[in-house]
């Protein structure tokens, strides 16, 4: 890992006693212009992607990358959507970046107050506790709710992940709340949400690049490569027996999400960020729009 990004981030966390909120994190180095609220764009709009948004009722974010060639789809890549679970594959490369691999043999306790409905995997675990490391398997493979607020915990809360996301460059993505409340995906609540291009730049990053050490990097893609969550996203739009290492999130008004790293068979590998969002709290949840639209993506750029 070269030192630049490793010093960028660390200073970022260093400035953490000061960030009253997340939305305030305080910058470490000068924004990457990808993912700068000050960089203007005009509405990227592609007719068919638009097509889709009309079949499905729904908002469609999509901003995807064939890193060999550095073509790119885009569609609504600068507009807000809420994350959802997908936070939780930024917060588990937050913990891996912080501490050192021994790390993820910690212990964590907690208690039945901390449970919600998504807590799958951690309901099974109140009497023991569970490490860091099976606490990052549950909440990037199994989005287990429980699991990420405590690796929130171990950030010092989501504006520990939004200081370490302004030391990727990220300046747009913010984490204000924890699960369950982020779900709730309130069209213009600017809380917890981010761009397509923003995150899927920092998936991108994290999966594909050098912000973390190789080893930490194989931790969070093997993790994210046997997600059991998805199967009907992004890994439904793609030809069989192609890789995917994905992180998805799920809200209400229809919020459906799907962001990481395809690697055709012949091909460098495309990064793809897929976001969604529909008018109405209890909106149907339309899994083809996602898998349609990474569908046309792997289409176009491969």
């Amino acid at each position: 890992m070269s030192t630049a990004p490793r010093r960028t981030l660390l200073k970022a966390f260093a400035l953490l006693p000061l960030a009253g909120c997340a939305a305030t994190a305080p910058a470490a180095t000068a924004p990457n212009t990808s993912t700068s609220p000050a960089s203007t764009r005009p509405p990227e709009l592609n007719d068919h992607l638009l097509d889709l948004e009309r079949k499905f009722d729904a908002r469609l974010g999509v901003y995807a990358v064939a890193t060999g060639s550095g073509t790119t789809i885009t569609h609504r890549a600068d507009e807000r959507f809420a994350f959802c679970s997908a936070f939780k594959g930024l917060a588990t490369a937050a913990v891996l970046f912080r501490n050192p691999m021994a790390h993820l043999d910690t212990v964590v306790t907690y208690t039945e107050a901390d449970l919600m409905k998504s807590s799958a995997v951690t309901r099974k675990h109140v009497a023991t506790g569970m490490t860091i490391r099976d606490l990052c398997d549950a909440a990037v493979r199994f989005s287990d709710g429980t699991a990420g607020n405590l690796l929130l915990r171990d950030l010092g809360g989501p504006a520990g992940l939004t200081a370490y996301l302004r030391g990727l460059g990220d300046y747009v993505t913010r984490m204000d709340r924890i699960e369950p409340v982020i779900t709730e995906a309130t069209p213009g609540d600017p809380r917890d949400t981010t761009t397509p291009r923003a995150i899927g730049t920092d998936y991108q990053q994290l999966v594909l690049g050098n912000v973390l050490p190789a080893d930490k990097r194989d931790f969070l893609r093997d993790l994210m490569e046997r997600t059991v969550a998805g199967a009907k996203r992004i890994r439904a739009g793609i030809p069989q027996g192609w890789r995917v290492a994905n992180k998805t999130g799920t809200g209400e008004y229809g919020t459906l999400n799907d962001i990481g790293v395809v690697w055709p068979p012949n091909s460098a590998p495309l990064a793809v960020s897929i976001m969604s969002s529909k008018s109405t709290t209890d909106a149907k949840y339309d899994e083809a729009l996602i898998a349609e639209a990474a569908a046309y993506v792997v289409d176009t750029l491969t």
